[in-house]
């Protein structure tokens, strides 16, 4: 049976990937990006940079280091660090990650830990890399707790992992959880409670 990796998902619909999601990336997701990564300062690590749609709402004095596992989603990215200093993006898978212990003073992930083929590996290497007073803040959709929307999610589920590697029925939550996070906040964001912003602790 033939599969595609996630990361080669994305090297081919690099070129388009913006349009994919442009409704909700006008009406919601930049909002939320923005909310999110206002207050931040120190080193910053991003899971998953993708396109790098974050990168315009880092404050001044954050240093990112944003990784991806896709060379197509990357060089989308580069585009974007023209005007935004102290930016370095690296090829990297987010399973094996590749910084010492305790590196980093924040750790962020939008939408892709629905991608990741193994969360809970991931998010523990993401715990392994925070420093003890360090923070991840997450913004994802995720299986909702209504019984309709859960139902839809399961029906759409193998058609958006064939096109794009997503799967929408991950518990995120409880994925941040086993990978040894305290949660400080789930906070439900539209449509029920797809979309959360989920800060948790190491």
């Amino acid at each position: 049976m033939f599969t595609m990796s996630a990361a080669s998902k994305y090297n081919r619909i690099a070129p388009v990937y913006e349009l994919l999601d442009l409704p909700l990336e006008f009406f919601f997701f930049r909002k939320w990006r923005k909310e999110a990564l206002s207050g931040l300062s120190g080193k910053v690590l991003e899971i998953g940079v993708g396109s790098g749609r974050n990168l315009k709402y880092y404050p001044a004095g954050c240093s990112v280091t944003g990784i991806d596992a896709s060379e197509g989603m990357l060089e989308k990215a580069r585009q974007k660090t023209g005007g935004v200093k102290n930016v370095n993006l690296l090829l990297m898978d987010a399973e094996h990650l590749e910084f010492p212990d305790k590196s980093f003073d924040y750790v962020i992930a939008t939408f892709v830990l629905c991608t990741i083929p193994d969360p809970v590996i991931a998010l523990k290497e993401m715990r392994r890399v925070l420093k003890p007073s360090g923070e991840l803040i997450a913004l994802e959709h995720m299986h909702s707790s209504n019984s309709i929307i859960s139902l839809f999610e399961h029906m759409i589920d193998p058609f958006l992992f064939f096109l794009l590697g997503d799967h929408t029925t991950r518990q995120t939550v409880k994925n941040i959880q086993k990978a040894g996070f305290t949660i400080l906040e789930a906070k439900k964001l539209a449509f029920k409670d797809i979309f959360r912003k989920i800060r948790a602790k190491p």
